[in-house]
């Protein structure tokens, strides 16, 4: 069992997850250091069923398209009760709606996020939700990804790992955190561990020379190598070595 540092008096950071699928939850989040985490009190989790919400003797929750199309869409009236329930249990935390059309879910946001008292997130299911529910409650919008999945419950995980991981003391050292890929605006240098040799392939004598200054230098040029193969777009318009 990992050992978290004692509470500095901050309330935890809370996820609040409007789902139709409670019982997906807590999935992946609830194991390893992010589970330790979340059972020392240093973040919390909770779901509010959608359904709860419906309308009529079936706790209906969605209807056709207006305009006409195909699947269904979450309605306004079941959606708008919700978030204000959802509101009183997590007054100050943004409300984010996970959707492939919305703003890309980065690093930088989620560092943003993580400074905050938590989120609350609706996952949508079936073609989304009434426009109307965006527009009055302010919802903001993030994609995970240019793909679409059958609900928001996956991307709802996604973002709270990436924020959870932040949070200080969750992962440990501060420093391990900093280096890592889009925290630089580069992609992460290769990694290596023992054994020394392996299937004919050495560990780079570089990092096994004991002189920091060229490791460090050496770690620079290969995700600078790294970033400019596969996403030159974070590069910039100039190359960044000189």
């Amino acid at each position: 069992m990992a050992h978290f540092p004692a509470s500095d008096g901050r309330p935890p950071w809370r996820a609040l997850v409007l789902t139709l699928f409670p019982e997906m939850f807590p999935g992946p989040l609830g194991v390893s250091l992010l589970g330790q985490a979340h059972e020392a009190g240093l973040w919390s989790l909770e779901t509010l069923q959608i359904r709860d919400f419906g309308l009529g003797r079936h706790r209906q929750v969605d209807d056709t398209p207006a305009g006409g199309g195909a699947g269904m869409v979450l309605r306004a009236d079941v959606l708008g009760p919700a978030l204000d329930h959802a509101r009183t249990k997590s007054p100050d935390s943004p409300l984010i709606y996970l959707s492939p059309r919305g703003a890309p879910l980065t690093q930088a946001v989620a560092r943003d996020l993580a400074l905050g008292p938590g989120v609350t997130l609706l996952a949508g299911r079936f073609e989304g939700i009434d426009q109307r529910v965006i527009d009055e409650k302010g919802l903001r919008e993030i994609s995970i990804g240019d793909y679409v999945l059958a609900g928001g419950e996956l991307p709802a995980m996604v973002l709270i790992e990436a924020c959870v991981r932040l949070i200080p003391g969750v992962l440990g050292a501060s420093e391990s955190l900093a280096s890592e890929s889009f925290e630089t605006g580069l992609l992460e240098y290769p990694q290596y561990t023992k054994p020394r040799e392996w299937q004919g392939r050495s560990i780079p004598d570089i990092l096994l020379s004991g002189d920091h200054k060229k490791i460090e230098e050496w770690r620079r040029r290969q995700a600078e190598d790294l970033t400019a193969a596969r996403r030159p777009d974070l590069m910039g318009p100039t190359p960044r070595r000189k």
